[in-house]
């Protein structure tokens, strides 16, 4: 658990692998009064990510490293984090699964949001298996990572109601908007 001293924002990182519209958020929260983070990196697994453009736009430093050498990737992403002073990683929508020595070396200061109600649908097409289990609700999930995929404790959910009009990706849609709204109530627990 990472405590806030003080009125400095903690210094944080943020993964990403796609579009980074929870970055994005993300970034707005931070230069809120109320939040208890600054965004300092941006860090992608590749240069296709379409949420890299938020470093232009928010003059944000980022950094992109494939993951063909698992070893040597986390090594350099250790360094640029020791360097750069970072404190605290907000996973986004990232797609690569980071080793155990990382998430030890930053044991209680990675945060993912995941969507899905967790322990259910663990990993990827959660809106397919909610919507062919037929079931009532859907959702998302701050927690902690921890070694074992999306298994880490959790921090908050929310749920969002699964109509029968509802595809998955007009689930997806949903779900997405609570996302947003769900890191930034998250990430002040964590903090308060």
């Amino acid at each position: 658990m990472v405590k806030l001293t003080g009125l400095k924002k903690i210094k944080t990182a943020v993964f990403i692998s796609g579009s980074g519209s929870n970055l994005k958020n993300l970034i707005k929260f931070s230069k809120t009064k109320s939040s208890p983070i600054s965004i300092n990196l941006i860090f992608s697994n590749t240069s296709k990510a379409k949420g890299l453009r938020f470093s232009n736009q928010f003059n944000i430093q980022k950094y992109i490293s494939s993951f063909i050498d698992y070893k040597i990737a986390e090594a350099k992403i250790l360094n640029l984090l020791k360097k750069k002073n970072i404190e605290f990683i907000c996973l986004a929508g990232f797609m690569k699964i980071l080793s155990k020595n990382f998430v030890n070396k930053f044991s209680g200061k990675i945060v993912n949001i995941h969507p899905s109600l967790l322990p259910k649908y663990k990993g990827l097409d959660t809106h397919i298996k909610a919507i062919q289990n037929k079931d009532k609700v859907a959702g998302c999930t701050v927690h902690f990572v921890t070694a074992k995929l999306d298994s880490g404790k959790i921090i908050q959910q929310k749920e969002v109601k699964i109509s029968k009009k509802d595809t998955p990706t007009s689930l997806a849609k949903k779900v997405l908007r609570q996302e947003h709204k769900l890191y930034p109530v998250a990430i002040k627990k964590i903090f308060n």
